[in-house]
């Protein structure tokens, strides 16, 4: 690949036998999408870990239509501090060093760390998903959980517009329903500054709250590759998967192009919006 397009950026990094650790690579599209698109990158590694026990590692962030764009990918041994550092730091490389100013992830401990070593600067949020899919589980035991419980938690997380009201609101939460003790909530609360709504509203997450953008690339890629799927097939049917993402990126370029949609008020605000906006940001507003 590198071979046939300078632009193509490729690193493998290799144990002290010389076996293949972790690879990394990026074609030139992800690389000039990402001068664009690069403010708000979600990261996961749930998808797919292959017969060789490598997670795939997927940098996705969103374009002007609102579609999930591919910014550089990796294979992974392990998904400890050393190995995420090893990928961060490479793919920081092939992005000239720039970082994201904004990045999402789910839970992960040495993620956590990785980020906070290589982009510093970075605003980390986790995975809103991630966390309220537990509440069940950690809290669905407790007798008032259905009769209030659940109810005032979501609307802590959901309706509290400020840092403050969230505090007041956790108070109400937590005292009246005993929930001191709780360690999975107290691990939460010491948190609260990377998954509550209230805390990250001063930065732009293009409209993200959870990583379902790297769950979606993953959906992107059934069908093209599965567990099975040798190393060399997957290099193809991933090459695959990318032109037809291309294709469909065309397309809302076209019709944004060559299809207005009309206004619905007289608003000079919507018009505006109508003559800047791609059609996909355009239904949105």
């Amino acid at each position: 690949m590198q071979y046939k397009n300078p632009r193509f950026f490729a690193l493998m990094d290799l144990d002290d036998d010389g076996r293949l650790k972790n690879v990394f690579w990026a074609d030139p599209r992800n690389r000039a999408a990402y001068q664009y698109f690069g403010d708000v990158v979600t990261f996961d590694t749930t998808y797919l870990t292959n017969r060789y026990g490598m997670p795939f590692a997927p940098f996705v962030g969103v374009n002007h239509h609102g579609q999930s764009i591919l910014l550089g990918a990796g294979l992974i041994s392990s998904e400890d501090t050393e190995t995420f550092v090893w990928l961060f730091q490479t793919w920081l490389q092939c992005m000239d060093g720039i970082a994201p100013k904004a990045i999402i992830t789910d839970q992960d401990r040495a993620m956590k760390n990785a980020i906070s070593i290589v982009f510093p600067e970075s605003r980390h949020r986790f995975c809103l998903w991630h966390i309220l899919k537990k509440v069940p589980e950690k809290l669905g035991s407790y007798g008032s959980y259905k009769t209030g419980m659940k109810t005032t938690l979501m609307k802590c997380v959901y309706d509290s517009q400020t840092r403050e009201e969230f505090e007041n609101c956790w108070d109400q939460f937590i005292t009246p329903y005993n929930l001191g003790d709780n360690v999975w909530l107290k691990s939460l609360y010491t948190e609260r500054e990377y998954w509550v709504p209230a805390f990250l509203r001063d930065v732009f997450w293009a409209g993200m709250s959870t990583t379902q953008r790297s769950e979606s690339m993953n959906a992107f890629f059934d069908g093209c590759v599965h567990s099975k799927t040798n190393l060399k097939e997957f290099v193809d049917q991933y090459d695959n998967a990318l032109k037809k993402k291309i294709e469909n990126e065309n397309v809302a370029d076209f019709h944004s192009f060559n299809v207005t949609i009309p206004c619905i008020s007289r608003s000079p605000i919507e018009k505006r919006f109508q003559d800047l906006y791609t059609n996909g940001k355009f239904r949105e507003v």
